[in-house]
């Protein structure tokens, strides 16, 4: 009996002991996949991009003609070039292009954009008495609209989080002369550039504050007798990836000069240096990163910017971490966006980004977007835009 009683008084030690070791087991399984659930949730990841989407048109062409031209001669030239202007706005037909552009961005599914050249064309009876003044108001093109509309169309929908309005310019457009009653097509045309912010509908961000502004360096030039004001700015967002907190910023700084461009590029760091979260900055520099350039110890080159931002305010060039990428080049196309060949030749369309200790910005994937034969029109032939788009993925640590 006492034989008995030890044997099965031995057996359920052995079932207490088994079902503890299980209990132990199972726990440190839990532990570890806790463990790893936090180094999974720890890093986060987020997708950028930047795009130039173009404004239709060379702005520059109606600078060209009538600048240092003064009376009856600058007023035909404005006129003239303004005109053809804004028939190439027609030509190079943003309905299609918008389509185009919404596919790329749907393929591509970023979760922030930074867009550059975000135009609203109008336009209003001819005032030859009020050249430059605001008053145009019938819109021919909002780009901003047209292109959340066909992304909408692709199940693919986004918000804006911010517009920030940069250049708003009017002038007089016609053919034949004014001044012996012979004019046609006669009206004001008037733009008004922007560049705006969006982030994807179910992206898992949060868009804790936003804003913008315009920089104080502008283009000013005299066209018939007046001035023009052409203006650049920045729009920035405050967002929330999971833990991380970072600025998200897009800019498209001055193309005529390079001196200019580095003077925008220092009022926007500026703004930033006393910044606690981490940046990233997508954007137009115009500015290439291969271009040389020193004079008496000044950089004037078209670089002058891109080295401002990575070399002296320590800035990481993405497109860089990614050393199997390519040149990475996203400019430029021809006025008319009809190449025959897809002659991207230059680097300035960027992801920047500076990480703020402890956190660490790093890019593990970057493509170049809109930059090859079959992205154009297969009807129109049209290209997206005269540039192309980086797309940037980065691992927040």
């Amino acid at each position: 009996m006492l034989h008995i009683r030890y044997r099965t008084a031995r057996r359920r030690t052995g079932l207490w002991i088994a079902a503890a070791l299980t209990i132990i087991c199972m726990v440190a399984l839990v532990s570890v996949a806790v463990v790893r659930g936090y180094a999974v949730s720890g890093r986060q990841t987020v997708t950028v991009m930047t795009r130039n989407i173009y404004l239709g048109g060379d702005i520059n062409r109606p600078i060209r003609a009538a600048y240092h031209r003064a009376g009856r001669e600058g007023l035909l030239a404005l006129g003239h070039a303004n005109h053809e202007l804004r028939e190439i706005v027609d030509r190079t037909d943003f309905r299609s292009r918008s389509k185009l552009l919404a596919n790329e961005i749907a393929a591509a599914r970023p979760d922030l954009v930074g867009l550059q050249e975000v135009a609203l064309w109008r336009h209003g009876p001819m005032q030859l008495d009020q050249i430059g003044r605001l008053n145009a108001t019938q819109v021919d093109y909002d780009f901003l609209d047209t292109l959340l509309a066909d992304l909408a169309d692709r199940g693919v929908r986004y918000q804006v989080v911010h517009i920030q309005q940069e250049s708003d310019v009017e002038a007089p457009a016609f053919t034949g002369d004014p001044f012996t009653g012979t004019a046609s097509s006669a009206e004001d045309v008037r733009l008004t550039d922007r560049d705006v912010i969006m982030v994807r509908s179910g992206a898992e961000i949060r868009i804790e504050g936003s804003g913008g502004s315009n920089y104080s360096q502008q283009l000013d030039v005299n066209l018939a007798d007046t001035a023009f004001r052409f203006v650049r700015g920045y729009a920035w967002a405050d967002v929330a990836v999971g833990s991380a907190h970072i600025r998200f910023i897009t800019t498209h700084l001055e193309s005529q000069s390079p001196k200019l461009a580095s003077a925008q590029a220092g009022e926007l760091l500026g703004g930033l240096a006393n910044l606690s979260q981490s940046i990233v900055i997508t954007c137009d520099c115009n500015s290439n990163p291969v271009s040389p350039a020193a004079h008496s110890g000044i950089p004037i080159g078209s670089g002058a910017a891109y080295r401002l931002i990575t070399n002296d305010h320590g800035f990481a060039d993405l497109w860089l971490q990614q050393g199997h990428a390519g040149p990475g080049n996203t400019a430029s196309l021809r006025e008319l966006v009809s190449d025959n060949s897809a002659d991207f030749s230059r680097r300035i369309d960027l992801v920047l980004a500076k990480a703020a200790p402890p956190a660490q910005l790093v890019a593990s994937r970057a493509e170049v977007t809109g930059d090859e034969l079959n992205d154009r029109d297969p009807v129109t032939r049209l290209w997206p835009s005269d540039h192309a788009g980086v797309v940037v993925q980065l691992e927040i640590g």
